[in-house]
């Protein structure tokens, strides 16, 4: 409901009041009357155009001042005017027909959005505007509770529109009545329209054309009757001879007295008598047929971004065994008290909503309702942003499945180990456990089994547990490696520094990264590679564990590796860290604060005897030595020095067929020895300490640095000074490169035909498993980075299949647009079923999917589904639906597929080999 404490106006009686006072006034009143707002209480649609022009003109002396009832109207023609508006003419929310007289009153269109089409004012507002300009249609609507506590508010824009069919005769008449009133006010109006006695009626849930409940209890209300929009209502009367069907009076108010369009509306039709007794079972079987046409093509609106929720609703819907539960009675299933659920709310919002689409003769739906209590359980999913259409279905499958799990006491069940028992026995025990806490039509649909087996890196502990699936969300991996780029520095000052783009396996270990980039960079036998992850120009972490899986690493992260030393005496680890001065204001007199930048870097020192200030200066120095610019070693006017370094040593670790290259050869000079050497100049340079406490460097060169005899590494900071910086070359320091950087030459490679069968073999595949899932292994009494390997054991009904598009980093989402060559028949996955007792070949059909077309953020997702009825395929569209080809079913847009199982025929006895499952892909037709 639409707030109206925005910019409003006015005054009242006498003479024409100024747009300030008119503003002052509705303002004072809005404030007032949504205050004391209460059930019962009456509020008036007014056309967002009329409103919008109205909020312009009281507003034309105002500054900088924001809408706050109507700024939420996007989509809305802003009125630049300052003229005062004409009456409200609010005919455009109404259809032309004159239906004042008829029972459903005036009736406004079934789309309208409010915030678009129309605002929501309390009566007092509109009773004053009303005064002031005139005009209408008025067009009232009450405030009704909702909410499980009953404590919400809400304006009952749309009441119930119900459809009253009178038997034996066959009248029928349109009905508005709010889902707040009783049965009894239902019966009331019934009798009141066809000129009835209250005596001799009796009413019946006619959902469908089919009974489904007698209505006797004059006190429930036909929300907890479940009746839904344009449902039919059957109004049966018992004494005919009496019965008040008088001819004089006609056959009802404003209603046809023509008979029902229906063969099954008859007094003799198979599913109706008029003597009040119910030949068929209440809640029988229920077809998904309408008159005239196929059931289920019936659209949703789209309110702003909703796409990804009705493409996901479609295929759920149009998913047989929910169509068939959700028409029935399924509310005795419904698990009010399971603390993990929804309180039922949100499996009869689904069945409401199911109910609607497969109803007969329905334009297409605004599932406003579905969407707030969307909105209320999962709030990741409110306002009106595009979403993730499988996030969504993950959502509403697992909590349509708490709402209608059959267990109400959900008993504890304590997994046993395999202990070499045979994998059989051990599957049926987790199942039977699962199946004893979980029991839903979700379950029976769409729940599977696998076989998870983890081994140990350390002790090769192996451990098998088998457990339930929703879903499948398979990697679109069309190879098994990955190129990963890495920045490799020398700590010794022989090279400048150079990326260095490796192969390795995509789901391979960190050891496997340090192998490729030894061979690459030509790692010495005397050196070793420390590899560190650097975020905003700081050490993330050191990767020293060989075994760290490589998908712990994103495509957006930055590695650098440090060629080092391999020492046999003790050492520290020097971590080096630039910092520059940052001005936080124009003023030059401004206090200045030092932030990091560049690449940080590291160095081995030897911790065998006591380590100086002057030594720190040396290590440094060479580090940054292949930055130096060589005409700054020209200057005669070097800073006050603080030590020499022979060249020797600098390029001791240059090959023998290498020449040092050293830029600092131009001004060295021989010393006694014959060695050449540089003078060096005093870096500015700070010590933390463990009691984060900083050492000046730059002075007390001979100064011992105390270090705790536990020390493995020091940190040390460079503050660089402009003069600093024209010294050295630093943007070999700069704009470190991602681990892999998306460009056009990538993305085409991943546009690559992929079949389904390999994305399912790259979701099978052993691989490492992330450091937040490390498995604590009972052998080593430690937690371990395993190594996972998954098997089909058990296959559902319906296998919903997620093609994983979107890949995620630290800073970005990047989609796939690699097409997915998927079976449309013959899905067989016979040989991926690892139980062996297994005889039957387990084939698929698909029937649903939805697709994403477009990037992150402003893409668009549709539905294509199969009616089964048909045999042909439909495109879902939000409330556009039209037929397509089975060719056209394919795309690079394909997101979930929604499979069912059509046939287990015995492979061995029909002496079948289906050989690697998908032969080759032969078999994608």
């Amino acid at each position: 409901m639409t707030e109206v404490r925005v910019v409003c106006n006015n005054s009242s009686g006498g003479a024409q009041l100024t747009p300030e006072e008119e503003r002052v006034l509705i303002r004072d009143i809005a404030i007032t009357s949504e205050s004391k707002s209460k059930e019962g209480d009456s509020f008036y649609l007014i056309t967002q155009r009329w409103w919008q022009h109205w909020i312009d003109y009281v507003n034309q002396d105002q500054t900088n001042v924001t809408n706050d009832g109507s700024s939420m109207l996007e989509n809305c023609d802003t009125v630049s005017s300052s003229k005062r508006p004409a009456s409200i003419d609010n005919s455009d929310l109404i259809y032309d027909v004159n239906s004042e007289e008829s029972n459903v009153g005036i009736e406004i269109h079934d789309t309208l959005l409010e915030g678009r089409d129309y605002v929501l004012l309390p009566q007092e507002v509109w009773n004053q505007l009303y005064s002031w300009y005139g005009g209408g249609p008025a067009l009232s609507r009450k405030v009704i509770s909702s909410g499980l506590s009953q404590t919400e508010f809400a304006v009952e824009v749309y009441p119930l529109r119900l459809q009253l069919l009178v038997m034996p005769k066959g009248d029928r008449c349109a009905v508005r009545i709010s889902k707040k009133e009783t049965i009894g006010e239902l019966h009331k109006r019934a009798c009141e329209i066809f000129y009835l006695n209250l005596e001799q009626v009796c009413i019946w849930d006619y959902y469908g054309h089919r009974k489904h409940a007698l209505m006797n209890d004059m006190d429930k209300t036909l929300d907890d009757a479940n009746l839904q929009m344009d449902q039919d209502i059957l109004v049966e009367v018992h004494d005919i001879a009496n019965g008040g069907l008088s001819a004089s009076k006609g056959a009802s108010r404003g209603c046809s007295a023509e008979p029902s369009q229906s063969p099954n509306l008859t007094s003799q039709g198979p599913n109706l008598t008029y003597q009040g007794r119910e030949l068929d079972n209440a809640y029988g079987t229920s077809t998904v047929t309408t008159r005239g046409s196929s059931g289920g093509l019936i659209g949703l609106q789209n309110l702003g971004n909703t796409c990804f929720m009705n493409s996901a609703i479609q295929c759920l819907v149009h998913t047989s065994e929910f169509a068939e539960y959700f028409r029935e009675d399924y509310h005795q299933e419904i698990n009010w008290k399971n603390p993990l659920g929804m309180v039922g709310e949100l499996a009869l919002a689904f069945g409401e909503l199911l109910r609607r689409l497969w109803a007969p003769g329905r334009t297409a739906i605004a599932p406003r309702q579905f969407k707030m209590k969307l909105a209320r359980f999962a709030p990741q999913f409110s306002g009106y942003n595009q979403h993730d259409s499988q996030e969504l279905l993950a959502f509403l499958l697992d909590g349509l499945h708490e709402d209608l799990n059959r267990v109400k006491h959900k008993p504890y069940k304590k997994s046993k180990d395999a202990d070499g028992r045979p994998d059989e026995e051990v599957a049926d025990e987790y199942w039977a456990s699962h199946i004893a806490r979980n029991d839903s039509i979700i379950v029976d649909v769409c729940q599977g089994q696998y076989k998870s087996t983890l081994v140990c890196p350390e002790c090769n502990k192996i451990s098998v547990t088998f457990d339930p699936f929703m879903y499948l969300s398979l990697p679109l991996q069309s190879t098994t490696t990955r190129s990963m780029t890495v920045t490799v520095f020398t700590c010794d000052g022989s090279a400048l520094p150079f990326a260095c783009t490796v192969t390795v396996p995509k789901q391979g270990r960190c050891r496997d990264l340090m192998n490729a980039l030894s061979c690459a960079c030509s790692l010495k036998n005397s050196e070793e590679l420390k590899l560190a992850e650097v975020q905003n120009h700081l050490f993330q972490r050191f990767l020293e564990d060989p075994l760290i899986s490589l998908s712990t690493i994103k495509d957006d992260d930055h590695l650098a590796a440090y060629k080092i030393a391999k020492s046999l005496k003790k050492t520290l680890l020097l971590r080096l860290i630039h910092r520059c001065q940052e001005q936080e204001t124009g003023d030059t007199k401004a206090a200045q604060k030092l932030k990091p930048f560049g690449t940080p870097l590291v160095s081995l020192i030897s911790h065998d005897d006591v380590i100086t200030r002057g030594d720190i200066q040396k290590v440094v120095h060479t580090m940054l030595s292949p930055l130096l610019r060589s005409e700054s070693l020209r200057q005669a006017d070097i800073p006050e020095p603080c030590s020499s370094l022979a060249a020797s040593d600098m390029c001791h670790h240059s090959s023998s067929d290498e020449a040092c290259t050293n830029p600092l050869s131009d001004s060295m000079n021989k010393d006694s020895s014959g060695s050449r050497a540089v003078t060096l100049f005093k870096l500015p340079l700070q010590l933390v300490e463990e009691s984060n406490a900083c050492i000046d460097l730059s002075v007390g060169e001979d100064k011992t640095i105390k270090l705790s005899s536990t020390s493995t590494s020091m940190l040390v900071y460079v503050d660089w000074s402009q003069e600093l910086l024209e010294k050295y070359d630093i943007h070999y320091l700069e704009n470190l490169p991602e681990v892999f950087k998306y460009g056009p030459v990538n993305k085409k490679a991943r546009t690559e035909p992929l079949s389904l069968y390999t994305c399912l073999e790259g979701f099978l595949r052993e691989e490492p498993l992330v450091p937040e899932d490390m498995w604590y292994c009972p052998k080593c009494k430690e937690r371990r980075q395993a190594s996972k390997k998954l098997d089909l054991w058990r296959l559902p009904e319906v296998l919903v299949i997620h093609l994983k598009r979107f890949s995620y980093s630290r800073s970005m989402k990047h989609k796939l647009e690699t097409f997915v060559n998927f079976p449309i028949r013959d899905f067989d996955l016979t040989n991926y079923i690892a139980n062996k007792n297994n005889t039957q070949r387990q084939l698929y059909e698909l029937y649903a999917l939805t697709n994403h077309y477009g990037g992150m953020g402003s893409g668009h997702y549709t539905a294509h589904i199969k009616l089964l009825d048909e045999n042909r395929w439909y495109n879902f569209d939000d409330a556009h639906i039209s037929p397509i080809n089975e060719e056209d079913v394919k795309s690079a847009a394909a997101y979930v597929l929604f499979y069912r199982r059509v046939k287990t025929v015995d492979a061995i006895s029909n002496g079948e080999n289906s050989g690697t499952g998908h032969n080759n892909g032969s078999s994608l037709k």
